[in-house]
């Protein structure tokens, strides 16, 4: 809950950070344990700017001063496709082959 917070938060005050953080997910490893899976180093650097201070004040809040952090890389997050309409259609295009024809026949505009 307190991840989500810092988040909204976060996204008003620096958009730049917030969209390279927004995809890290925090799990509970055990009683003194959070595991945090990051997207890339890249994102994680950006997660570094603001880690002490998020996670002082998560500390703080649930009173629990020797939670030991770990990072792990999230490998199956990293991939984020911008599908546009043309590689839509090439996709429609390996299962019905016809769409081929009838983009030549009608000149579809797929910009």
């Amino acid at each position: 809950m307190e991840w989500k917070i810092m988040l909204k938060q976060l996204q008003v005050k620096n958009n730049f950070v917030f969209n390279a953080v927004k995809t890290f997910k925090l799990e509970k490893a055990g009683e003194h344990k959070i595991k945090v899976l990051f997207p890339s180093d890249s994102a994680k650097v950006e997660f570094d700017k603001i880690s002490g201070e998020f996670f002082n004040h998560f500390k703080r809040k649930i009173q629990n001063h020797i939670i030991e952090v770990e990072y792990f890389r999230d490998v199956d997050n990293l991939k984020i496709e911008v599908v546009t309409k043309r590689k839509l259609f090439e996709k429609f295009i390996e299962k019905n082959p016809l769409l081929k024809d009838l983009d030549d026949l009608m000149k579809f505009d797929l910009t």
